[in-house]
């Protein structure tokens, strides 16, 4: 795999939540879904930004950026915002992915966080791996949100 084969799939990842959220305009993209613990499609996609800044930013770039897991969850605001934020975040991980080897260490230890069956000592290879993860994962979380947003103002 090469640098680039990687940044297209988080960035079809990325492209297709942004849309969701442009898609649902910025009343219902900042609504949850009338389930227990749900999220709203602007919440998901502020997160994915953070999985983005932690895993590849902090974890293989030495960034240093804070992290507010449930703020991210919590987060409202407009597409026009998100759309800013998707751009800069996908550029700081041109810049992450170019610093990657693979099987080295990542630059700090997990904050308390090892998702289950993942490796004690993360390698920067398998943290774009799971950055990759997550963003899959929550795109079709983000699809599953959207449908019954639409299905729920429809009625």
């Amino acid at each position: 795999m090469n640098q680039n084969d990687f940044l297209i799939f988080l960035d079809r990842a990325l492209d297709k939540m942004l849309l969701i959220v442009e898609e649902l305009g910025d009343n219902l993209a900042n609504r949850e879904p009338d389930l227990p613990n749900a999220n709203s499609p602007y919440g998901i996609l502020t997160h994915c930004i953070g999985v983005v800044d932690y895993w590849m930013g902090n974890l293989v770039g030495n960034r240093g950026i804070k992290r507010d897991r449930p703020a991210e969850f919590a987060a409202r605001g407009t597409a026009a915002e998100i759309r800013i934020r998707v751009e800069a975040v996908k550029l700081r991980l041109r810049e992450d992915v170019a610093m990657v080897d693979g099987p080295a260490d990542t630059n700090e230890p997990l904050a308390g966080y090892n998702p289950a069956g993942g490796p004690d000592n993360w390698t920067q290879g398998a943290a774009m791996i799971h950055t990759y993860e997550e963003l899959a994962q929550h795109l079709g979380h983000m699809d599953i949100t959207r449908d019954l947003l639409l299905r729920d103002s429809s009625k």
